[in-house]
């Protein structure tokens, strides 16, 4: 009886498997490669991951890799030696570090790469007209941005135009003038074909944004007349202006000014025209699916609070073991900082020495050098501690006391999760991230691009007229256009944006790391003329096996 119910069993199994199970899956709707790239939502999908790559290239990668755009230049110096922050620049530029050429090669290259696929696969979609010509002007303003920068860390790269379908080891590196010159091709076409920036929303790339970015090049390329052309465009343009009375959520402060209302949270975006000076703004939404931030730590955040701001927790007056600072705070002590970033007396003091209580970025709200004793246990309870004229015993700057920019965080406006109570402002120990947007563009450096194409072009009078443009908002004196120099325009660019610049994209365009830090950053004393470019990472020199890439030389 046994083996008839064997026998039973195999010959329904048998039947069952000839025929269509009701057990088979027969799915409505899948992703592939081959179906990925045909309406106009997926173009946005692949768009909108560009848009995070580049947040988080240049902010939100962790608490170090931004961070690489600041540490090794004039600004600022390393209140913790790491080589994973250019303390040793000859581990922390190796080409076998793991860290700095390779981690930023490979993200950069990762944007150029989903550039190429979104442009290679824009004319098969289904896509109208303009939507492929919005597609392709979205993906070449990205795509030229990561080339941009890539050649500016590089030099020549390898320039590949197409998506890459199978493996290929035979790359070569193309030129820096060639790299710049496909850039340049990119940004017109996107500059071009974008939107206006009165009809995008916040934080959406624009036709001004392609401008700005494309008169940097032009400077990069030697191009000077088309870099006042570029500018020209964006400046003239009435959508936009430099902002020069009180704007914002917090306008009714009369204590503060028009400079410190660019950096409130919530001010940064144009929201109706109210902020005219943004051109492009990184967003940040806490709490929001794919907004990066959250209310309750510093994961996805731009983390500038916590290198920037003192490491007071440690701070200690002579003769005394009690702490006079409450730590972290969420004012104008700089929240929950570790002191990593601890600012050039160059950048703190030397630049604002002819304007230093004039100058509207250097108000004591804005570049912080005083602080109140919060500790009411503290015999000195409710006095200032200056670091312009530390107490006996505190040398200045170091890592638990030195000046700031309080827009490197956001004092009283910190998430609510954030809080360990409101009342107070005490933070929490997970607190140290920056909850702002954050400018990528904004019109002031516009002026400062223009100003800087005019001195190339040996029209003193308009490069001097455009850096008073920005120094006259700032209620700074006036430049005189015999002391225009390419020193001032960068000692310029420090006061006026300051740790919100990607200072180092700044020195390696022009070529000026070397000069600058070995003349006002004596921290790095190491500084070689080899690192005004990154060395090409040796795991993709030997990888490419087909062809040889030529290390920077130095290396």
């Amino acid at each position: 009886m046994r083996k008839i119910t064997i026998i039973l069993c195999v010959l329904i199994s048998i039947s069952f498997s000839c025929k269509k199970s009701f057990l088979d899956e027969e799915p409505l709707d899948f992703l592939s490669t081959s179906n990925a790239y045909i309406s106009t939502k997926d173009f946005d999908a692949a768009i909108n991951n560009l848009y995070s790559r580049i947040r988080s290239e240049f902010y939100t990668s962790g608490e170090q890799r931004p961070f690489d755009y600041v540490f090794g230049t004039d600004l600022i110096f390393d209140g913790q030696p790491s080589t994973t922050r250019h303390t040793n620049m000859v581990a922390a530029y190796s080409p076998l570090s793991t860290e700095i050429p390779l981690i930023h090669w490979v993200s950069l290259y990762k944007i150029v790469a989903e550039s190429n696929t979104i442009i290679d696969r824009i004319p098969a979609s289904s896509m109208s007209a303009s939507d492929k010509t919005l597609m392709e002007a979205r993906a070449r303003f990205f795509r030229g941005m990561a080339y941009r920068t890539l050649a500016y860390l590089y030099g020549g790269v390898p320039l590949n135009l197409n998506e890459v379908l199978s493996p290929k080891t035979d790359f070569t590196r193309a030129t820096k003038a060639a790299v710049l010159d496909q850039v340049i091709v990119d940004l017109k076409f996107a500059a071009s074909n974008l939107p206006a920036i009165n009809a995008v929303q916040d934080g959406q790339i624009n036709n001004l944004a392609a401008n700005h970015l494309l008169s940097e090049v032009y400077l990069a390329a030697g191009q000077f007349q088309n870099a006042v052309d570029a500018s020209t465009l964006v400046i003239n343009n009435p959508n936009v202006a430099l902002m020069k009375t009180r704007f914002g959520i917090k306008q009714s402060d009369v204590t503060k000014n028009v400079y410190w209302d660019l950096f409130q949270q919530g001010n940064q975006n144009r929201k109706n025209g109210t902020n005219k000076e943004s051109l492009w703004v990184i967003q940040f939404e806490t709490d929001v699916p794919g907004g990066s931030t959250v209310s309750t730590g510093i994961g996805g955040s731009y983390q500038m609070e916590r290198h920037f701001a003192p490491q007071f927790i440690n701070f200690r007056l002579s003769g005394s073991t009690i702490q006079p600072f409450l730590y972290p705070i969420s004012d104008y002590s700089g929240g929950r900082g570790i002191g990593w970033a601890i600012p050039t007396k160059y950048f703190s003091d030397a630049i604002w020495a002819s304007d230093f209580n004039n100058d509207l970025r250097n108000a004591p709200f804005n570049f912080v050098r005083e602080f109140k004793v919060t500790n009411p246990s503290h015999p000195r309870f409710g006095q200032i501690i200056s670091t312009t004229n530390p107490p006996a015993g505190i040398t200045v700057p170091r890592r638990d006391f030195y000046p700031f920019q309080s827009k490197i965080t956001t004092p009283g406006d910190h998430p609510d999760g954030m809080f360990e109570n409101k009342a107070t402002l005490t933070l929490k120990a997970s607190a140290g991230g920056t909850y702002a947007d954050q400018y990528m563009f904004r019109l002031a450096e516009t002026y400062l691009l223009r100003a800087e194409a005019y001195l190339s072009l040996n029209q003193l009078s308009n490069a001097a007229a455009d850096i008073n443009a920005v120094r006259s908002r700032a209620n700074a004196a006036n430049v005189l256009p015999a002391n225009v120099n390419i020193d001032y325009i960068l000692d310029e660019r420090m006061r006026e944006l300051g740790s919100e610049e990607k200072r180092r994209i700044t020195l390696m365009r022009l070529g000026l790391v070397f000069e600058r830090v070995k003349k006002y950053n004596p921290y790095y004393a190491d500084i070689l003329p080899t690192y005004n470019l990154w060395p090409i990472p040796a795991s993709e020199l030997e990888r490419n096996n087909g062809a040889r890439l030529d290390q920077n030389p130095g290396y």
